[in-house]
């Protein structure tokens, strides 16, 4: 069976950085992946730049995916948007809980299952959806077997698969896949994959989205000081063999998170469709 591969971007702020993904997304659609992904900021605060995004891509002819939650949006204003991208032909949506942005005040949180729910309400089986996975348990999470719940949740309540958050052990995706499997789970569950090419920000990243640096791992970035080359080097090494080994153990693709960078998303999507394409 064929795997799936991926990759994520986020929405630029600025003319330039619009240029320079569109070139990005051209390089890499070159390597014939599954979809793109358009990340959706908190409490919806990308949202014209989403879009923009994601019908741009759409019209040269490429399989795009928007991320969307309700964030601090009422259902019509959700709904409307679901269905300018229905109009539009996007067929796969990334839905997903959110977070409220600072200044917003109580806002309650939507979850990712009521915007599944909601969307299968208003458009039946016309979107793939896919939500998120946290193989070393979302922040917010009251217990592993309580995150793996939430998920079953999601995946019951009309979602086709999942994307999990990032991660460096391969033992914490397999030993998740395992407990997913004795809860009921039987959708796939697709690995996140993030680059290192730069140890300070990836650390920081990582400690606010809860995602572990083994220690190992961290030393030895740590250990590279300020060459940023070295970093990349090793990064890109230890991150394709983790790639390698996640697609070995039977994971079912890779989603790629490109930081709307080319390389080394590039090279590792070469090395993983020369072995699993």
């Amino acid at each position: 069976m064929s795997k799936r591969y991926s990759f994520e971007f986020f929405p630029p702020k600025t003319e330039a950085g619009r240029d320079k993904l569109k070139q990005t997304r051209t390089e890499l659609n070159a390597l014939d992946p599954d979809f793109f992904s358009v990340t959706y900021g908190a409490g919806g605060s990308t949202r014209d730049n989403t879009r923009g995004i994601v019908l741009e891509t759409l019209a040269a002819g490429i399989d795009v995916a928007p991320h969307l939650s309700f964030g601090g949006d009422e259902e019509a204003e959700v709904l409307s948007l679901i269905e300018q991208y229905r109009e539009a032909g996007v067929r796969r949506i990334v839905a997903l809980r959110g977070d409220i942005p600072s200044g917003m005040g109580a806002t309650r949180l939507i979850y990712a299952r009521e915007l599944v729910e909601f969307i299968r309400k208003h458009t039946g089986d016309h979107f793939e959806l896919e939500v998120a996975a946290y193989p070393e348990i979302h922040p917010d999470a009251p217990s592993y077997d309580q995150d793996i719940q939430f998920l079953k949740d999601k995946l019951d309540a009309g979602a086709n698969s999942a994307i999990t958050q990032y991660f460096f052990n391969a033992d914490a995706y397999f030993y998740f896949l395992d407990a997913c499997e004795k809860a009921g789970i039987d959708k796939p569950i697709y690995p996140g994959i993030m680059p290192i090419t730069n140890y300070s920000n990836l650390a920081r990243f990582s400690r606010n989205c809860g995602a572990e640096i083994p220690r190992w791992l961290s030393r030895k970035l740590e250990g590279y000081g300020s060459d940023l080359e070295s970093v990349a080097a090793f990064g890109e090494e230890y991150v394709t063999e983790l790639c390698q080994i996640l697609l070995e153990g039977g994971a079912p693709g890779i989603h790629f998170y490109t930081m709307n960078q080319v390389q080394p998303v590039k090279r590792m999507m070469e090395a993983c469709k020369a072995s699993y394409p």
